[in-house]
């Protein structure tokens, strides 16, 4: 079947509203949002512990994340044309791997979100400190929280403008730190000689701690691809989701692998990775070291605002997925329902309200210390995130399988090499998720996230399995008013499709 073949006049025109949601994000916001999801104070700070552990190797770890990024994207492009419905994979995984999937997958998601959004609500806070050491750390979170719960309850297009310019900052400080770089290696800089390669092959090579060291690292990097999934998620909100969310997830993912490899390519080049992995600070950012070689005013003032805005645009992009997903469980009740209301905007505020659930606990936080219960809840986090991009691509592989036997149009946007790549990916994460049993700090993500989802079975079991009836999803690529019916309670997707 041709990569684009088999579309009908219908896959060009925007579907309907989804469940009072309104279609206001633009192709170009929903690149940067993308953007602005996935790039978080990781890439300027957290980078130094795949540097620590791998050395100048961490680049091979970047490039080959990016790929399984690439995977993800374009996977979750080619089912949210198709079913372009609130909830995004959420809904697709009840479609294809049945109702518990489903809600399994999308309250992992929510809670993923909800933990992310208090830790970078948080880090937001420790920035602003860096110009005003004595102020109180609860006040910046605070006002950042409230400000994060103004710019998602007015509107989709209030929001999506705000992440587009937070994301412009961020994407052109990691131009700017690459173009100085690459000067800074090939040509040099006014008052200091070009720096060379040196540095990737000495304190002990291209891999100094051998392959177990680029294993490890592989565990820190993919993190830095968490977050591509938000263009998916926006699909029940964007002006034409069919013809927007592939190519918008296309040139996200191929923009972002390319500012994470150079960047840190030229990270590894310019500075010992030895002195990168001994970092921890904004003044000790290979960032911050790079523009003081190159005579910027102020460098570690201009790279704090930086990663202020970095963190202050994951904590927007993690409010909204949040906000969305538990939105998408109402709609299917497998949530309160209340939670499935919208305001005349267009904007669910009581599910907005549930998940600023970690902005207040940021606010506890930052007045208590006590913060052990908020690690166990990260290594659910970092147990749920890898679980939940297993579970896209099994979708995946039961989205293509089902529309293949049956004989349905092509998705607007196939990824290529499926299934090969598909399987290639799953088993890259499942062996990702599994080295985090042998890496100190992170060992106990098991012990938090294997009772986590057996508590959402049980859960599911004994009291969400009941509304496990919900609708089906509308297919975008047949004729208007053929959407298929919903499927009976254990149906399993393989099952033939009348709606033809």
């Amino acid at each position: 079947m041709p990569d684009d073949a088999g579309t009908s006049s219908a896959a060009v025109s925007p579907p309907p509203q989804d469940h009072g949601l309104k279609r206001s994000l633009t192709g170009r916001q929903l690149s940067m949002m993308g953007l602005g999801g996935a790039i978080g104070t990781g890439l300027f700070l957290g980078s130094s512990l795949a540097i620590s552990a791998a050395g100048p190797a961490t680049v091979i770890a970047y490039v080959v994340c990016a790929l399984i990024a690439l995977v993800i994207g374009w996977a979750l492009a080619e089912m949210t044309s198709v079913h372009p419905a609130a909830g995004s994979f959420g809904s697709i995984a009840r479609h294809y791997l049945g109702p518990l999937a489903g809600f399994v997958i999308r309250w992992t998601y929510w809670t993923i979100q909800v933990i992310a959004i208090g830790g970078e609500v948080i880090a937001a806070g420790i920035y602003v400190r860096f110009w005003w050491p004595e102020l109180p750390l609860w006040l910046p979170v605070v006002a950042f929280s409230l400000l994060l719960l103004a710019a998602n309850a007015l509107s989709v297009g209030v929001f999506g403008r705000l992440e587009y310019w937070f994301s412009t900052i961020k994407i052109t400080a990691i131009g700017v730190f690459v173009l100085l770089g690459c000067a800074y290696v090939f040509l040099g800089l006014p008052g200091h000689p070009a720096v060379g390669t040196s540095n990737l092959s000495g304190h002990g090579g291209l891999l100094p701690h051998g392959m177990s060291g680029l294993a490890t690292a592989f565990v820190f990097v993919i993190f830095s691809y968490i977050g591509t999934e938000i263009i998916a998620v926006t699909a029940a909100e964007s002006e034409n989701p069919v013809r927007d969310i592939p190519r918008a997830a296309r040139r996200m993912v191929v923009r972002l692998a390319l500012f994470y490899v150079l960047a840190m390519a030229v990270v590894v080049t310019v500075v010992p990775w030895t002195r990168t992995a001994k970092g921890g600070d904004v003044t000790a950012s290979p960032f911050v070291q790079l523009f003081d070689v190159a005579g910027i005013p102020a460098a570690a003032g201009v790279m704090n605002f930086v990663v202020l805005t970095a963190a202050l645009s994951s904590a927007n992009a993690n409010t909204y997925l949040a906000t969305r997903m538990i939105h998408s469980l109402a709609v299917d009740r497998h949530a309160p329902r209340l939670f499935a209301r919208v305001s005349a905007r267009g904007v669910p505020h009581r599910a907005l309200a549930v998940s600023g659930i970690g902005l207040g606990a940021a606010a506890l936080l930052s007045v208590h210390s006590e913060d052990t219960a908020y690690i166990l809840l990260f290594g659910i986090s970092v147990f749920g995130a890898l679980v939940v991009w297993i579970l896209i691509l099994a979708t995946h592989l039961a989205f293509r399988r089902h529309r293949t036997r049956h004989a349905l149009p092509a998705s607007p946007a196939r990824l290529r090499g499926a299934p090969f790549t598909t399987v290639t990916a799953a088993l890259i994460l499942a062996a990702i998720l599994v080295s985090t049993l042998f890496i100190e700090g992170l060992d106990d993500s098991w012990k938090a996230g294997l009772p986590f989802f057996a508590v959402l079975v049980v859960v599911y079991r004994f009291g969400a399995r009941r509304y496990e009836t919900a609708g089906a999803l509308p297919d975008s690529t047949l004729p208007e008013g053929s959407v298929p019916a919903a499927r009976a309670p254990g149906e399993l997707a393989d099952e033939p499709d009348h709606s033809r």
